[in-house]
């Protein structure tokens, strides 16, 4: 049983914070999320979304890997093992006075792509992505914190909180909970856009300020949009909204290729309907050199679907595929907590609900069984133009 030394605090969230440290079995240093919930039983760790998603969604290029995951019985204690990145897309750019390159940031964002992408074609959808989710290390961008994704198609509506408020799409902010995996793809688009502008594009003080602020640049919907939010949405919001046709993106970016700004608008759309998916954005011609890039490379690398972009997905021995959340499990190495008493999961025997919450335990078998049918038509689903829920 191996232990960590504790070498630094990397930051702290609402359910967890983050630690730098060292294991003392090979020397290489690990981040380690230590969450500030208590768990009952190692078949409640099992049952943690984040837990299941990095399972299922291990050996991607860009999406954070997770090394093992330690459980102390008696305490209830638990904490993630997770390769180490040097900073946050946020870090990166706080105190930035110049603009990146649009080369560098068609990169990362063309990796975040090919995540998001990954993710979705495997029934799962983010829903958090801002750039402090996102971590770098060098050229090399990849998607972290999975602890507020779900089953593309659990049942509707969420009822738990989910996205930081700028990045958070119309329909969330219009609907009580009825939303769809199109909510990451709005996620993308606010982040590309603060990796070039150096400044978030929505930054709202509350949800009121917040759509006030989307219809000021990208103008009103139609009625009949709106009319669609309403019967979803809250009693007490009021639907009235002045029309105004918006400033656009284009002024606040003077300096974006006009080819960044025809994908902005693609991943900016209003109605989720008409949002493109990740498959579709990779296939831009705003990503051209990416994908030749990645096509050039694959000549050297193994198992790297790229010459379609069809999944963007690095392949461990064989390629992953719709099912249950708990298939095609990568193995993943188990944890040990650094207290006497550590249980040891056993990552081949797990066998969870993929998507528990807090809902009565009626709702819960029948968003399981649910869930479980309707990954099976994953890929089928996401190949169709729009992909959302009309």
């Amino acid at each position: 049983m191996h232990k960590y030394k504790l070498v630094a605090k990397k930051g702290e969230g609402t359910f967890s914070e983050v630690l730098k440290a060292q294991s003392l079995r090979n020397n290489r240093h690990y981040a380690i999320k230590c969450m500030k919930n208590t768990f009952q039983s190692i078949e409640q760790v099992n049952n943690l979304r984040e837990i299941q998603a990095l399972r299922r969604l291990g050996g991607h290029r860009h999406i954070i890997k997770l090394h093992e995951v330690l459980y102390d019985e008696p305490s209830g204690r638990l904490a993630l093992v997770m390769e180490l990145m040097d900073m946050n897309l946020y870090e990166a750019i706080k105190n930035r006075r110049h603009h990146f390159p649009e080369v560098k940031v068609r990169e990362w964002m063309y990796q975040l792509m090919l995540a998001v992408d990954h993710m979705h074609r495997n029934g799962i959808f983010h829903r958090d992505i801002k750039p402090e989710n996102l971590l770098i290390v060098d050229d090399m961008l990849k998607l972290a914190d999975l602890g507020s994704c779900r089953g593309i198609y659990s049942r509707q509506p969420y009822t738990d909180y989910i996205s930081t408020r700028w990045y958070r799409p119309p329909e969330c902010l219009l609907t009580d909970g009825y939303y769809t995996f199109k909510m990451d793809i709005w996620g993308v688009g606010c982040v590309f856009f603060e990796v070039m502008a150096l400044f978030p594009l929505f930054p709202g003080r509350d949800e009121t300020d917040q759509i006030t602020r989307i219809h000021a640049i990208l103008g009103t919907p139609p009625a009949k949009l709106l009319e669609r939010f309403k019967r979803h949405g809250p009693e007490f919001l009021n639907f009235s909204f002045p029309e105004q046709n918006g400033t656009g993106i284009a002024r606040l970016l003077p300096h974006g290729s006009s080819e960044l700004l025809v994908i902005l608008q693609e991943l900016l759309s209003y109605n989720p309907d008409d949002r493109i998916t990740a498959h579709q954005a990779l296939n831009r011609p705003y990503f051209a050199k990416n994908r030749k890039e990645v096509s050039e490379r694959a000549s050297s690398q193994w198992g790297y679907l790229s010459n379609s972009v069809t999944s963007g997905q690095w392949v461990a021995g064989t390629r992953t595929h719709p099912g249950n959340i708990l298939s095609d499990i990568q193995d993943v190495p188990t944890l040990i907590m650094p207290t006497p008493a550590a249980t040891v999961l056993d990552m081949e025997d797990s066998h969870t609900d993929p998507e528990m919450t807090t809902r009565d335990h009626r709702r819960e078998e029948e968003d399981e069984e649910m869930e479980k049918k309707s990954f099976a038509t994953t890929d089928s689903y996401l190949e169709t133009t729009g992909g959302g829920h009309k």
